[in-house]
């Protein structure tokens, strides 16, 4: 059986800047896969290269068993890939509703039974409705985002930083909300990170990324271990 998406010897740079050395993962079907690293390592470009905003040097990139290389993004969204950006990119002055219209294709039926499927996984965003999205909290545009990109119905969901800049218990919020999701919905998530806790709790199997180069998998027991997870990571105590 193949895998729903497969990178093999991933290269990618900026100009002539290198970004991206020989990375080899993979993500199969209804898993969540975590690849965890710091600031600068090459995790936000990745999740751009799959999604086809970044130029790719060497390597594959399959999505069911079929070459997405040389696609442009719209094609790869088509196909049901999703990209959660760093930063969520909500537009900041349409209120929660226009921003989920937005991004539902077909006619105000669909439109209007999709936004209440999100808002069913989605609660809090219940009563933020006609609140402007740049009048959100970062937790509250966070969901926002991740509702957003289901809305198009995507079978492998790409999450950047979905922490970033976020309270607590919004985050506990996301992770509950990210874990039914899995139960509730047909969707692979692949998810890079810094927050160690927040990766752990809701990932298959994790990797380590360190100077754009994907680290072999950290053992799910070694996951507790600061230490073993620092040298994973590039880094010694």
């Amino acid at each position: 059986m193949s895998h729903l998406l497969e990178v093999s010897g991933l290269s990618a740079a900026y100009g002539l800047v290198p970004a991206l050395h020989r990375v080899d993962f993979h993500a199969d079907r209804g898993e969540v896969v975590g690849i965890l690293g710091h600031n600068g390592m090459g995790k936000t470009t990745l999740m751009r290269a799959i999604m086809g905003y970044v130029k790719v040097t060497g390597g594959e990139i399959r999505f069911e068993d079929t070459s997405v290389l040389g696609q442009p993004v719209n094609a790869r969204a088509r196909a049901g890939i999703g990209l959660v950006p760093q930063g969520r990119q909500i537009f900041p002055n349409l209120s929660v509703e226009e921003n989920l219209q937005v991004g539902i294709p077909g006619k105000a039926a669909v439109v209007a039974q999709t936004v209440e499927e999100m808002l069913e996984l989605f609660p809090r965003l219940k009563r933020l409705l006609d609140r402007r999205g740049g009048a959100l909290s970062g937790g509250e545009q966070q969901l926002l985002a991740l509702a957003r990109c289901l809305c198009r119905r995507p079978k492998l969901m790409l999450l950047d930083e979905p922490t970033e800049g976020i309270q607590p218990s919004i985050i506990d919020e996301i992770s509950e909300t990210l874990a039914a999701l899995t139960q509730k919905v047909d969707i692979t998530i692949v998810l890079v990170e810094q927050n160690l806790e927040f990766i752990a709790g809701l990932s298959k199997r994790v990797y380590a990324i360190s100077n754009g180069v994907l680290e072999k998998e950290i053992p799910r027991a070694e996951l507790t271990d600061s230490r073993s997870v620092s040298a994973f990571m590039g880094f010694t105590a």
